[in-house]
């Protein structure tokens, strides 16, 4: 038998977590995007100017938007693949947390700084 796919104390087929996870390295990714897009629409005259998407609140207007874009973009993507199938829900939290880790880090002026 099996043990990959099926639940260790009853032997019958595990519940795929393909979605869960999606959901939750989305959000890591996503996160991740934000503080990239922030520090990039700072530093770069190019990029201010094409994320400027609503004058009155500036370059945020496209930074939010294109980090909920890319948020949403990668949860379908991430959806359509592991929809059905049970992963390594360990490796994908951690993969997340670190991602999360790192846009947190980002946000502080002196770390940012930095790049």
């Amino acid at each position: 038998m099996n043990l990959r796919n099926h639940d260790v104390f009853s032997g019958t087929p595990a519940m795929p977590n393909g979605s869960g996870a999606a959901a939750i390295l989305a959000a890591g990714i996503g996160s991740f995007a934000l503080s990239v897009l922030a520090i990039a629409g700072d530093r770069s005259v190019l990029v201010k100017g094409i994320l400027v998407f609503y004058k009155p609140t500036g370059v945020l207007s496209g930074v939010c938007t294109t980090a909920i874009l890319i948020w949403l973009l990668a949860w379908g993507i991430l959806e359509g693949r592991w929809r059905k199938r049970t992963v390594a829900a360990g490796r994908v939290i951690a993969v997340a947390l670190a991602l999360l880790g790192l846009s947190l880090l980002l946000t502080f002026p002196p770390i940012a700084d930095l790049i």
